[in-house]
């Protein structure tokens, strides 16, 4: 019988995703939309964020994970040409896109964490009014006690002034005052303790409050930058850069990338992100040929060729400090030129860079 660490093998050997890229080009564009800190200090970790309009996609499931097929398995058949395999995988992707319903995807950290940050606001508000509520009813309490010593007080002084007789004769009504005056400093004494108990509870809860503030995510401003590779020299088209961030629409991304793209473009693949699938980013890419490739739900190794560029640049980025725009689009600039000019292992000819590569293609 077979063990379970067999059978797991078997099972992620079955799931293992086939990656095809374009055999010239020009040929397909991989893009993705990435997020980087507007502010950034060297060797600082820059987080992930989803390029769906800044919301994380939900966690695959078990059972997502274990489905027997998928489009991409079409990439496993060696006889198809990339275009045609390319074609048929549209086909069954928009088949499967009617069969099934997309899955809702979860709020973004950034949206969470102001939402988060508000519910402290309104609990810090809710306690401070408390507090000066409290406050305003102790200030008439201690008004009135200081009154009440102050009678005290006069009353004593009054009292061993008098002749002794005279004292002698009013000492049954000065023991009812003193009677009257012990009560009421109990009753002081009793509201004291009462206090400090008020005034260890909100110390806790202005310890919590503290506690939770500490625990929410550092608020971040976010810039998108839009990550245009071409798939069969992996060369780098560009890296528009959007200070908009996740709020970026969908018709300036498309205006950045229409300046971008080959003529002779044929497929452009991309993620299922808002901005890639909104009617105006269609309208503004349409072209008789152009054909735009949706990679498969929870599968960003569709994508592969931009979803590891995504990584090597910020890789690249998390060695460098920017603190304004100018600084950031500086440095794109020069990552830009770097990594076309610097050797990659991806390519067909393992070692050189991809303009090297594109300028070779035509010579093979």
């Amino acid at each position: 019988m077979e063990n379970n660490r067999e059978r797991r093998g078997k099972k992620k050997q079955q799931t293992k995703t086939i990656l095809r890229a374009a055999e010239e080009p020009g040929q397909a564009v991989n893009i993705d939309l990435c997020f980087v800190p507007a502010m950034h200090q060297q060797a600082d970790e820059i987080p992930a964020v989803s390029g769906s309009s800044g919301h994380l996609h939900v966690q695959q499931t078990a059972a997502d994970a274990e489905e027997r097929t998928w489009p991409g398995r079409i990439f496993e058949d060696n006889t198809l040409t990339y275009e045609e395999a390319m074609l048929r995988f549209v086909a069954a992707s928009q088949e499967q896109a009617h069969q099934t319903k997309p899955e809702r995807l979860s709020e973004g950290t950034e949206l969470a964490a102001r939402r988060a940050k508000r519910a402290l606001e309104q609990e810090q508000l809710h306690l401070r009014e408390e507090r000066r509520q409290v406050r305003a009813q102790r200030k008439l309490e201690d008004a009135a006690w200081r009154k009440i010593r102050a009678q005290r007080k006069a009353a004593v002084q009054v009292y061993q002034a008098l002749p002794k007789e005279e004292r002698r004769r009013l000492r049954a009504d000065k023991e009812a005052q003193d009677t009257q005056w012990r009560a009421a400093w109990a009753q002081r004494q009793e509201l004291m303790s009462v206090r400090q108990g008020e005034d260890e509870a909100w110390r806790e809860a202005r310890r919590l409050l503290r506690e939770r503030w500490a625990e929410l995510p550092a608020a971040t401003v976010w810039v998108a930058v839009l990550v245009v590779v071409d798939s069969c020299t992996r060369k780098c088209l560009g890296l528009p850069l959007f200070m908009a961030g996740v709020n970026v629409i969908a018709e300036v991304v498309a205006e950045a990338l229409s300046v971008l793209l080959p003529p002779e473009l044929r497929f452009l693949i991309s993620d299922r992100g808002t901005h890639f699938t909104a009617g105006t980013f269609k309208e503004r890419i349409w072209s008789d040929v152009l054909i735009h490739v949706y990679t498969a739900r929870h599968r960003p190794e569709s994508n592969a060729i931009a979803e590891r560029f995504v990584r090597t640049l910020k890789e690249w980025l998390e060695l460098h400090s920017w603190n304004d725009e100018q600084t950031l689009a500086a440095l794109l600039e020069q990552f830009q030129k770097e990594y076309n000019d610097r050797p990659h292992q991806g390519l067909p000819i393992p070692g050189l860079s991809p303009n090297e590569f594109a300028k070779r293609f035509w010579l093979l």
